[in-house]
């Protein structure tokens, strides 16, 4: 069974769903990317985003 990866916009949805807010979820993103970049990079590919848009991120 093929998993396929999830969508932005699925992920931001549970992230508010448990109350994160922009703030809370902007936290978490520079904490992936200082403990784990390499991961946080795989993970925003696998989130099928924009080249650009995983700079953006994980120049926050």
């Amino acid at each position: 069974m093929q998993v396929s990866s999830m969508t932005k916009d699925q992920w931001v949805e549970l992230f508010q769903v448990i109350g994160l807010t922009e703030a809370k979820m902007t936290q978490w993103h520079q904490e992936f990317e200082k403990r784990y970049p390499q991961q946080h990079q795989a993970f925003l590919e696998w989130l099928q985003l924009p080249e650009g848009e995983v700079s953006r991120i994980r120049k926050l």
